[in-house]
């Protein structure tokens, strides 16, 4: 697949498959074109040549309203601020996918609450974003996007704001919680130390997916 901003290459002749269950990092210099490649994968961006295809369907053959519910339903996201609803509580934010698949909200707000409660946030539910901390505040953004158990789940440097013993505990919980579901995870980081605790490792440079560092079984 290739994708073009004008004259300049973001993403150039990338070959990328991802099996049920798998974690796959890929990392890169900033600007390197891997969350360019994330949001290819992910629907958000139409490439300009070649295509994206999950189970057997091609992306570019979807019309919008059938991307919007591919990635409500099929595709969790996780992005490095969280991106949290301030005016929603910490547990509706966590259920807010089951909400917009049409789940009634006392079932939706049991599953959001059981997920909070595996990444030891069930004494924060009722609380705003405003009121928890940063790596709680992540912790929140991978509940949300595993509540539904999708697929895959797309995230963009998800511990890049954290500080380090934050960071390694939010993607371990983050890690452990997608493996215990089946959902597999890209996951895109500068930082190689956060890229080897996935089963396939990449390297991205100059629009190039140049290197697979390893693969663990």
């Amino acid at each position: 697949m290739d994708l073009l901003y004008g004259a300049t290459s973001a993403v150039r002749n990338v070959e990328f498959s991802l099996g049920r269950g798998r974690i796959a990092a890929i990392t890169g210099q900033s600007g390197s074109g891997k969350s360019s490649l994330l949001y290819c994968l992910a629907g958000v961006l139409p490439v300009s040549s070649g295509e994206v295809q999950f189970d057997g369907r091609s992306l570019g053959s979807l019309n919008d309203e059938e991307l919007s519910t591919l990635r409500r339903e099929r595709f969790g996201f996780v992005f490095q601020y969280g991106e949290l609803l301030p005016e929603l509580t910490v547990e509706e934010n966590a259920a807010l996918p089951l909400w917009l698949a049409g789940k009634r909200k006392a079932e939706a707000l049991a599953v959001a609450g059981e997920i909070l409660g595996r990444l030891g946030l069930s004494d924060l539910r009722k609380r705003r974003p405003s009121q928890v901390s940063g790596g709680q505040s992540q912790r929140v953004a991978v509940a949300r996007a595993l509540v539904h158990r999708p697929a895959v789940v797309f995230a963009d440097e998800p511990t890049g704001s954290l500080d380090s013993g934050n960071a390694t505990a939010v993607l371990e919980e983050f890690l452990n919680l997608a493996r215990s579901q089946g959902t597999a995870v890209v996951l895109v980081t500068h930082d190689n130390q956060v890229a080897h605790r996935a089963d396939d490792c990449y390297v991205m440079c100059d629009g190039v997916l140049t290197t697979q560092v390893r693969e663990t079984s």
